[in-house]
């Protein structure tokens, strides 16, 4: 009990050691730079936040939302200098799934959906708070890379299928699993719309040039400004969905409404729903704040004080419980938005609320326009999310590891995008429990082609 309360006392800190480089010789300077960090990443951040709520099933200004309050509410009781809070894609297949099976696809109305989330969220964050306080963030990092590696390319192919109908412009949206979804366009190819298909290839490509160019570019935000003129100025006849077509009610500014929880009923079916998604949300938020923060330092080349893994699960069980309830959802710490602050210059955690009130502050002056950007648009954001969660070296080490690590790797991304979220997870993580002292090499062998 002593450990439990000394974990509780040092979570409250405010002023702990992630602001110890903010002194009276370089405050200024600092400031400066988590200012300008802030700006960049908030900049990029309002595209993505959107296309991750809207394939979420959720509406686009609940993502500026919750990636705009994740990052002050994680800023302030996480565990990490660095770590940028937001919608990640890990949520995207967990919170979609929960939205068709409760919200107006599964016969309910979006607040009863949204209710249900909010519910299992709350219950997901005082889980991971408890994990916090009882030490347990350690074994967020006993969880192999080749699993990491296959459930991040599974979600990659999740979210590319999800959106893949957006980006060739079909009126029908893509509904159940893998094999539905490829249905579902075959049955519509002839309904391709070509102008959407550009429109989407376009924000993708332009996306990807123009970081590759400088990370101080916005370039989401530019990519989606101009898929936005071709739309309403060039496209405008030719059948392209826009924003306002899918939301007739637009963006509102009316930021941080009370969403409660909502509970259909005791029945065994809605238990083990409830149990399923709280458990999704409890190991993406564990697993992702914990890599994220140990990448951040990594990145940072953190020579002072690391992240506080046990306070990180208590940040992340705040951010699960406080987000959702203002009409946000779960969030967790974002890999590439946590890459692109410190690159930019950021140093504290003053970063993370500048970038959380000048989001919210941009999107006042731009809501009136972010209805008119084309669905095409954001679908081909989400695309070059999803081809930017692939990466090639990390596929390649795991696959140098060894055959059992390699297997492992695509067994789960096989699984996670033809099954679900948990199957594939949980799946892969049980064998590994049960075979891991078989198969896998000593480390002296750790680099050998496993072919």
């Amino acid at each position: 009990m002593t450990e439990i309360w000394q974990r509780f006392l040092r979570f409250g800190k405010f002023f702990d050691a992630r602001f110890e480089d903010l002194d009276r010789g370089t405050w200024k300077s600092i400031v400066y730079r988590d200012f300008s960090a802030g700006l960049i990443v908030a900049l990029t951040a309002i595209p993505m936040a959107m296309g991750f709520a809207i394939a979420s099933g959720l509406r686009p200004e609940q993502g500026i939302i919750a990636g705009a309050l994740a990052c002050i509410v994680g800023r302030t009781f996480g565990g990490s200098k660095y770590q940028v809070y937001g919608p990640t894609a890990a949520f995207i297949p967990v919170i979609a799934g929960l939205m068709a099976k409760y919200g107006e696809a599964g016969g309910g109305t979006f607040a009863q959906g949204h209710g249900f989330l909010v519910l299992a969220s709350i219950i997901a964050g005082v889980v991971l708070m408890v994990m916090g306080l009882l030490g347990m963030g350690k074994y967020a990092k006993l969880v192999p890379d080749s699993i990491i590696v296959g459930f991040t390319v599974g979600i990659a192919v999740v979210i590319a299928m999800s959106n893949f109908g957006e980006a060739v412009g079909v009126q029908l949206p893509l509904k159940g699993g893998m094999i539905e979804k490829i249905k579902s366009l075959a049955t519509q190819a002839g309904n391709f719309n070509y102008f959407a298909l550009f429109i989407a290839l376009g924000t993708l490509v332009m996306t990807r040039v123009m970081l590759k160019i400088s990370i101080f570019i916005p370039a989401p935000l530019i990519a989606m400004a101009l898929g936005t003129a071709l739309g309403v100025y060039f496209f405008k006849d030719n059948g392209v969905l826009l924003i306002k077509d899918r939301y007739p009610a637009g963006i509102p500014t009316d930021f941080f409404l009370f969403t409660g929880p909502y509970f259909p009923g005791w029945t065994a079916s809605v238990l083990y729903d409830l149990a399923y998604f709280a458990f999704a949300i409890i190991f993406v938020s564990a697993v992702e704040s914990v890599l994220c923060s140990t990448m951040a330092d990594r990145l940072a080349d953190n020579r002072k004080t690391k992240f506080d893994a046990e306070k990180e699960l208590w940040g992340q069980g705040i951010v699960q419980v406080v987000v959702p309830l203002v009409n946000g959802f779960p969030c967790t710490g974002a890999l590439a938005r946590t890459a692109t602050s410190i690159k930019a210059g950021a140093v504290t955690p003053l970063a993370g609320y500048f970038k959380g009130i000048l989001k919210l502050v941009i999107v006042l002056f731009l809501a009136s326009y972010l209805e008119y950007v084309p669905m095409a648009c954001i679908a081909g954001i989400l695309l070059w999310v999803a081809t930017n969660m692939v990466k090639p070296h990390e596929i390649k080490e795991v696959w140098r590891k060894d055959r059992f690590h390699a297997c492992l790797m695509v067994y789960t991304a096989v699984m996670v995008p033809l099954t679900d979220f948990l199957t594939g997870v949980l799946s892969a993580l049980i064998i590994y429990a049960i075979l891991y002292r078989f198969f896998e090499k000593p480390a002296a062998e750790a680099h050998q082609d496993p072919v």
